[in-house]
């Protein structure tokens, strides 16, 4: 990358990719739109990094461009294809059993509205405080608390039908 930043912006990238990646896909529930969308979240960060006041601060900034873009991706009508746990033909024993917890886990995220599946995320995942939440989403802190409780609550009746 050319530019002032652009050793720093490397790094950053190098450094922060992983963890911003997992973010996106807690958020969207697929590798590929999770890709996607990490990858626009980082080009709107490079185009306002020299205007960073504080660099270390890039991560955080990158997770509420990352954030935003999924919460205007939703907005839309249409959003693709939309997969179903209902398979037409039955498979053989699955070999890889010990991913359907995390399955299971990444279909209940699916089941809730945008907004508070990223109240979840950046509470359990990211591990941002509410008023972090509430501060990141432009919101007051009673919203995300709401969010979050009727987002717990809509996880547990899931895993009770799981189970």
């Amino acid at each position: 990358m050319d530019g002032a930043g652009g050793g720093a912006f490397d790094a950053f990238v190098t450094s922060s990719s992983p963890r911003l990646l997992r973010a996106a896909y807690l958020l969207c529930g697929d590798w590929g739109h999770a890709e996607e969308l990490l990858q626009d979240a980082l080009v709107k960060t490079w185009l306002r990094w020299s205007k960073l006041d504080h660099p270390e601060a890039a991560e955080a900034y990158t997770r509420v461009v990352l954030l935003r873009l999924f919460l205007r991706a939703t907005k839309r009508r249409w959003t693709g294809e939309r997969p179903t746990a209902d398979l037409p033909e039955h498979a053989g024993a699955d070999a890889n059993t010990h991913f359907d917890e995390h399955d299971c886990m990444i279909r209940a995220l699916a089941t809730l509205p945008a907004r508070v599946r990223a109240v979840v995320v950046l509470r359990f995942y990211v591990d941002m405080t509410e008023a972090q939440i509430a501060e990141t989403l432009n919101c007051p802190v009673g919203t995300v608390k709401s969010s979050l409780s009727r987002g717990l609550a809509a996880l547990r009746q899931v895993e009770g039908m799981a189970s």
